[in-house]
């Protein structure tokens, strides 16, 4: 499959800017080897902005030997295999396993590896959601985390991630969500809880309501998973037991919980994200509309993929990376803003919300070593480097 992959992407370095509309890879790759979704207008928006990238690439004035045919293709869940996914999974399961680096004096709660990387949001949520932070600091966070399944737990792909659009109408029966052992776990039972506060929307829309679940979840790789840290916020907080600590960061163990929001995804659907990427002519504008517009009852595609997994500790603005599904969500985010990038990367590549200053830096602690801000706008070359990747 990656090598089939691999082979498709090759020839997409065929394609010039002014060439004319053709079939593409990547409708090639989803359309005709059994794959379950069509492409979307984002697919189609992604495919048609390749060969503007590659002619910027191919000017940039680098060293760097990535190009869109070496560079790593992360894949949407639902296009990898079963296999594929398994050893996906395998691999999560794998880091929950292994002891952790951050001290554990300090931060007690902090059971295994995996919760490393939680506890890096936790204490640097403010950092990552910073406005010049958000997208350059999770894209290195989601990079480490994948490098982390990789190198410490034999994982031989990439991050995969979650398009919403596809799984907006009925998430708790796609792939994702539909608690197979192939799946990221299931739907957690039912709880009777008042639903998810929604920003500052004033009433009728000021509460996401409930669905059908909100408890433990009791299927899937997952349905053994123990969660630590926490909580810290989120709509259950008064429905579990609460953390030792004021701070959240000491061992409070606990199952998964989420409640798969159906309410929540009905802002996911591909036309929220097209016109999100389409309407933003600059990089403000495009993350507030990412964010949301509270006056306007706007949840945005950002949030309403967070309340659309919901429970603990998913729901939890801090805590929210403790339900593996975190990963894809972000990685969705990601490559929104890769693509938004591609329709101008002459102008877009080097742009961050309010133009933060040049020696602005990156610090996740024990997550990823300091960098500065600037050099995470591209993932092909970024990083000094090490970034090296795009999305299929």
């Amino acid at each position: 499959m990656v090598a089939r992959t691999l082979a498709l992407l090759l020839s997409a370095s065929l394609i010039t800017v002014n060439a004319s509309p053709v079939k593409t890879p990547f409708s090639v790759r989803r359309q005709s080897d059994g794959f379950p979704y069509p492409l979307d207008d984002v697919d189609k928006l992604e495919e048609a902005s390749l060969a503007k990238y590659e002619a910027y690439l191919a000017k940039k004035n680098s060293t760097n030997s990535c190009t869109l045919e070496t560079a790593a293709k992360r894949q949407e869940w639902h296009d990898m295999t079963v296999p594929q996914r398994e050893e996906y999974i395998r691999a999560v399961l794998c880091l929950q396993s292994l002891p952790p680096k951050a001290n554990k004096t300090e931060y007690p709660g902090v059971m295994n590896r995996y919760d490393d990387f939680v506890l890096t949001h936790e204490t640097q949520a403010f950092h990552l959601h910073s406005t010049p932070h958000l997208f350059p600091a999770h894209r290195v966070y989601i990079w480490a985390y994948e490098k982390a399944l990789r190198e410490e737990c034999g994982y031989k792909g990439w991050q995969p991630y979650w398009n919403w659009g596809r799984t907006a109408a009925d998430p708790i029966n796609s792939a994702l969500f539909n608690g197979n052992m192939s799946s990221m776990g299931g739907n957690g039972a039912k709880l009777d809880y008042p639903g998810v506060p929604a920003m500052s929307f004033k009433p009728p829309y000021d509460m996401i309501p409930a669905d059908l679940g909100g408890g433990c979840v009791t299927d899937g790789p997952f349905k053994n998973m123990t969660i630590s840290l926490g909580p810290i916020g989120g709509p259950l907080k008064d429905y579990i037991p609460k953390n030792p600590r004021a701070d959240g960061f000491g061992a409070n163990p606990r199952c998964l919980r989420r409640d798969v929001n159906r309410y929540a995804s009905g802002m996911l659907y591909a036309n929220y994200t097209y016109k999100l990427i389409t309407e933003a002519n600059d990089i403000n504008l495009f993350q507030k509309n990412m964010l949301g517009i509270p006056e306007q009852n706007d949840w945005g595609v950002h949030m309403s993929g967070h309340y659309t997994i919901g429970g603990d500790p998913g729901g939890d603005f801090y805590s929210s990376p403790g339900d593996p599904i975190f990963w894809f969500h972000h990685g969705m985010v990601d490559r929104i803003w890769w693509i938004w990038q591609m329709q101008d990367p002459e102008n877009r590549m080097n742009v961050l919300p309010e133009n933060p200053p040049k020696d602005d830096f990156v610090d996740l602690n024990w997550t990823a070593k300091k960098v500065a801000t600037w050099d995470l706008v591209d993932s092909i070359g970024g990083m000094g480097g090490e970034f090296c990747y795009i999305y299929v």
